[in-house]
């Protein structure tokens, strides 16, 4: 029996919110919006028809509250509600106050939610359907003991994922402190703070597969995502197909993932998640009761729209002769674009973005939650957008996904852009050669390390546009160039900063040639201007010719070429030496909540020794001694929230 759905309430926010939006919007469904005080002006909440405020800003104060959501949904008439992923979307409660309010909730049974939310009930389920599973062991609160799971192991989440709640232990002597850790940031996250212990897969692959089912009792796969590069157990490049997945393979691997299904009656389109390790074998993870982050290359490649089948099979129609005859279509790639800082491992970063576009082309496709002047909060997930390349094969999808990156203009929030393109250009990951290992073996730092030079040209670029707004601005003389006198006397000079290292461009412009030191090196040996305004620099260095789009920002100066991207800010000649943070200070890498303060004042402390532990994002963050010493201040405690660059704490070496 088909029940019609003319008004959608989506219960989430961001990229997932707008991505539900505008397939509503093309089947001629209505939509509702809830949003949260930091997101009242997000693009999400003007897109939709309808919008209700969630007053606060937490999580638990806003997405989480189901009851709010549910008044939202009578208040404005909607009949069904898409949980989206993350926050109420694997919430069982939540689907069966859906069920109790008469609204139907765009996903599986609550009894299939709640079943495949306690993960080790999960995990025992599929081994007695024939999945392969790892072995485990549920921790209680009763003595910690790794039993026969033996080391290395993984303390994960009983009823989470997305990385959170999940540590690594390779030593019995730190299993203890994992625990406790992986149970603070699981009760945080999900509300429940139970953890099991599972033996770990050195650097495996992380091979999921799509299914879909209905109420008539089919369930179908649309083949398989490769989701192996990892940061903090949390994905950021996601393909279809794996390259590391042949006919054979994915026909075992696709027909257990159906099983897996069947076994437990899905309706609606899910994702059964394995581990592949080196020799063939997988075992099963888990079931993710929603859609994915990574459903794009899914769609890319089989030309389906996911959101459109789960709210064609929520209002139970039966599944299309295109899913359940699907065929792979070339090959897709999804990059994960969060704000955060890449070289001070990948702390989530806050601001005001002042300028965000990713250029469109053939075979690119961008599902993002934030526009120009968006405000990117620590309350949140740190994802801004995720960027998809199609191609007709692997290489043809990465160098497509790698150039509209490249050059795209993401100004305000530092990023882990450059990053991504340098995964989607080196060598191994080329090759297919991707597992959860990959950026231990290739380290973050040195992948996005800029070009020889880049840099310095970028410096130079940002002074010859700071001087074509000196010289537009001039009241009188205005087409002379800046520093003109009748006789030569020094060169025009400027500092910039750039990553905490210092640029001194000391530049004299005759005609259009350019004599230019950065850092008293030559910026090349033949400089030419062709153009430069407050905007664009053309300049050619030693014979090759590039431009410079310049973005400026009070003292800041955004500056994108080719080849990479720089953010310069201008030192002034005179600084003001009151604010330098004194010697042995702790600065907050990142704004946030100061959890816990593990030292007193007065303690002798040891280099590498936590002090505190802030939380931003849903991610604990632990902040560590320098050097040997004793702390000789607090400036922070519990319960404070603190920004970036915050002193939290002085050790005195």
């Amino acid at each position: 029996m088909t029940q019609s759905i003319s008004t959608l309430l989506i219960a989430n926010r961001g990229e997932i919110a707008a991505r539900i939006i505008r397939t509503a919007h093309a089947l001629g469904i209505a939509t509702v919006a809830v949003y949260s005080d930091p997101d009242a002006e997000a693009p999400y909440v003007t897109h939709a028809d309808q919008a209700v405020r969630l007053p606060g800003a937490a999580p638990a104060d806003t997405y989480l509250r189901g009851d709010l959501i549910i008044a939202a949904a009578a208040a404005t008439g909607a009949g069904a509600v898409h949980p989206g992923y993350g926050f109420l979307s694997e919430n069982a409660a939540f689907a069966r106050a859906c069920a109790d309010a008469s609204l139907i909730f765009v996903g599986p049974a609550p009894s299939t939610i709640q079943a495949m939310g306690d993960k080790v009930a999960a995990k025992a389920m599929m081994a007695e359907a024939g999945v392969p599973v790892l072995h485990s062991v549920t921790i209680t609160d009763g003595e910690i003991n790794a039993g026969t799971v033996g080391f290395p192991l993984l303390v994960k989440a009983a009823f989470g994922g997305g990385g959170r709640g999940m540590r690594l232990v390779t030593d019995p002597a730190r299993l203890d402190e994992a625990v406790q850790g992986a149970r603070r940031e699981a009760a945080a996250a999900f509300g429940d703070g139970t953890v099991f212990l599972e033996r770990y897969v050195p650097d495996p692959r992380h091979v999921e597969v799509q299914i879909l089912g209905d109420a008539h009792g089919d369930v179908v796969h649309l083949f398989e995502r490769e989701c192996s590069i990892q940061r903090r157990y949390q994905k950021i490049v996601e393909e279809c197909p794996s390259p590391a997945v042949d006919e054979t393979l994915r026909e075992t691997l696709t027909q257990a993932a159906v099983k897996a299904g069947r076994a437990i009656g899905y309706t609606g389109a899910g994702t059964v998640e394995f581990v592949l390790d080196r020799d063939g074998s997988f075992f099963f993870l888990e079931v993710n009761t929603r859609l994915q982050v990574e459903h794009p290359v899914t769609e890319q490649v089989t030309g389906l729209d996911l959101v459109e089948l789960q709210l064609r099979i929520a209002a139970g129609e039966p599944l299309p002769p295109e899913a359940t005859q699907p065929a792979i279509h070339g090959h897709a790639i999804e990059a994960r674009l969060y704000a955060e800082d890449v070289a001070a491992g990948f702390v989530p970063a806050t601001g005001v973005l002042h300028r965000f576009a990713i250029p469109q082309g053939p075979g690119i496709r961008v599902d993002s939650g934030v526009a120009d002047g968006s405000v990117v909060s620590p309350h949140y997930d740190a994802m801004l957008a995720k960027v998809i390349g199609h191609g007709r094969t692997r290489a043809e999808a990465a160098r497509r996904l790698a150039r509209a990156l490249q050059r795209a203009e993401i100004h305000g929030v530092t990023t882990n852009r450059d990053l991504l393109v340098a995964i989607l250009r080196e060598p191994e990951f080329l090759a297919g050669g991707t597992d959860t290992g990959y950026l231990t073996r290739h380290d973050p730092t040195t992948l996005t390390a800029a070009p020889p030079k880049a840099t310095a040209l970028h410096a130079l670029a940002a002074a010859l546009a700071r001087q074509a707004v000196h010289r537009a601005d001039a009241p009188v003389l205005g087409s002379l160039p800046s520093g003109w006198r009748n006789v030569r006397s020094a060169p025009q000079q400027v500092t910039y900063d750039a990553a905490g290292q210092k640029y001194a461009v000391a530049y004299r412009v005759t005609g259009r040639t350019v004599q230019a030191d950065v850092n008293g090196e030559p910026a090349g040996e033949t400089v030419i201007v062709h153009a430069a305004s407050a905007t664009l620099v053309d300049l050619e260095a030693d014979g090759i010719r590039r431009q410079y789009r310049v973005h400026r920002v009070g003292a800041d100066s955004y500056i994108d070429a080719s080849n990479s991207s720089s953010v310069l800010s201008e030192v002034p000649r005179f600084g003001d030496p009151q604010q330098a943070a004194p010697s042995g200070s702790l600065l907050a890498p990142m704004p946030g909540l100061v959890l816990r303060v593990l030292a007193d004042v007065g303690s002798a402390v040891t280099a590498g020794q936590p002090l505190l532990v802030l939380e931003a994002m849903k991610m604990e963050q632990t902040v560590t001694a320098p050097a040997d010493g004793v702390l000789a201040e607090l400036r922070a405690k519990a319960g404070d929230q603190v920004s970036t660059g915050q002193i939290l704490a002085v050790v005195a070496v």
